[in-house]
């Protein structure tokens, strides 16, 4: 065969050994692919580049908070309350109060919460509430739907841990796809990297903008295109000085002979309105959270007081959270009392949630009371 007429080899395709590092600073948002299991350093990246998630989530361990416990027996109900108010969290904390803000927060952000009751060397007190890294664990689902079992994640190893009596486990929102909890932020790595995206691009538009640079243009005239170079060089000096005399401080003029054109670089560009796509954004994460947007700074309505039913919803989302929490507190309260020989059930009392108006709840009182008068009255 003739070379001419030999079929032409295609070269082999180039492999791929780097990738492009640039974009915002957190662009694990980039990479996002929604998986089954929670990931908690998305998680954690959105909390830290969107700060109103973060203020957010906040809040609403601020509201849940207001724990207390009851039992019937006296003589452990004052032990009992103590063992709440002064138990040992770690990180020079103390009480449950300060567990269960750890507690609700690796429970909104990761999906799930873990937690751990350690007893004393002589196992008749306990020594401490802890809250541990939720990502140390793997759920082990058993036969039937009420057995579990919490293993050590670990490479390729996943060991039971040896009591798991002294551990508190609570998933956030179990669906049936995700019986082990969702977190709160599962359906904003969308939204939350496109919002990271319009910030950069401004910050990015304003550093442009913002730091002004000058196109200065000098057209030769007839004949002196022979001191073309030589003028070009005396502007570009005169100019740098003006400049510098600028970002000094003090007031330099510039003057130039010819048809000089001086232009910013950049002016013509327009910087694209921001305010609207931002607004539709934090709209859904907000909504998302279930508080008032108000309460997060942000100004979107004609008023700034709590309707009735924002607070009602508010209120019912913040007990619905409770209810969630509950078991684990009542494991270590009844542990609590098994260990120093009660047999009694213990139960969480939560503070009143007041979310309303005092004015308003007066004057319903007054209503009432007003009602039932005339009732009484017309028997």
């Amino acid at each position: 065969m003739k070379w001419w007429k030999q079929k032409r080899r295609e070269p082999p395709a180039p492999v791929v050994q780097v990738r492009r590092g640039e974009g915002h600073p957190f662009g694990v948002l980039d990479r996002y692919v929604p998986l089954r299991t929670g990931e908690m350093a998305l998680y954690r990246a959105i909390r830290e580049g969107v700060p109103i998630v973060d203020a957010a989530i906040w809040k609403l361990v601020r509201l849940c908070g207001g724990v207390g416990v009851r039992c019937s027996d006296r003589a452990a109900q004052a032990g009992l309350e103590e063992f709440f108010r002064t138990v040992d969290v770690g990180w020079g904390q103390r009480g449950v109060q300060a567990f269960l803000d750890r507690y609700l927060d690796d429970l909104f952000t990761c999906g799930h919460a873990l937690g751990e009751v350690v007893l004393t060397g002589d196992g008749k007190d306990i020594a401490a509430l802890l809250c541990a890294d939720p990502e140390q664990v793997e759920v082990r689902i058993g036969d039937n739907p009420l057995d579990f079992t919490l293993c050590r994640a670990g490479l390729g190893e996943n060991r039971e841990l040896p009591w798991q009596e002294l551990l508190l486990f609570t998933p956030f929102q179990p669906t049936g796809d995700a019986p082990c909890g969702v977190s709160l932020l599962r359906s904003m790595p969308f939204l939350a990297g496109i919002l990271l995206k319009i910030f950069q691009s401004t910050g990015q538009n304003w550093e442009r903008a913002g730091s002004l640079r000058f196109a200065v243009v000098c057209r030769p005239g007839e004949g002196e295109e022979a001191f073309a170079q030589e003028r070009c060089d005396r502007l570009a000096q005169e100019w740098s000085a003006a400049m510098q005399a600028g970002r000094e401080g003090s007031v330099r003029d510039f003057v130039a002979v010819g048809d000089v054109e001086i232009k910013v670089i950049g002016a013509d560009s327009p910087i694209l309105d921001s305010e609207i796509p931002v607004r539709q954004i934090l709209e859904q994460l907000v909504a998302r959270t279930g508080i008032p947007p108000f309460m997060l700074g942000l100004s979107w309505s004609s008023t700034e007081r709590m309707s009735t039913q924002q607070a009602d919803m508010l209120t019912t989302e913040i007990t619905a959270i409770r209810r969630c929490v509950e078991p684990a507190l009542c494991r270590a309260a009844e542990l609590w009392l098994r260990v120093h020989g009660f047999g009694e059930k213990a139960e969480i009392v939560w503070e009143d949630i007041n979310l309303q108006d005092i004015v308003e709840e007066a004057k319903a009182e007054l209503y009432r009371a007003q009602a039932e008068k005339l009732r009484r009255e017309l028997a």
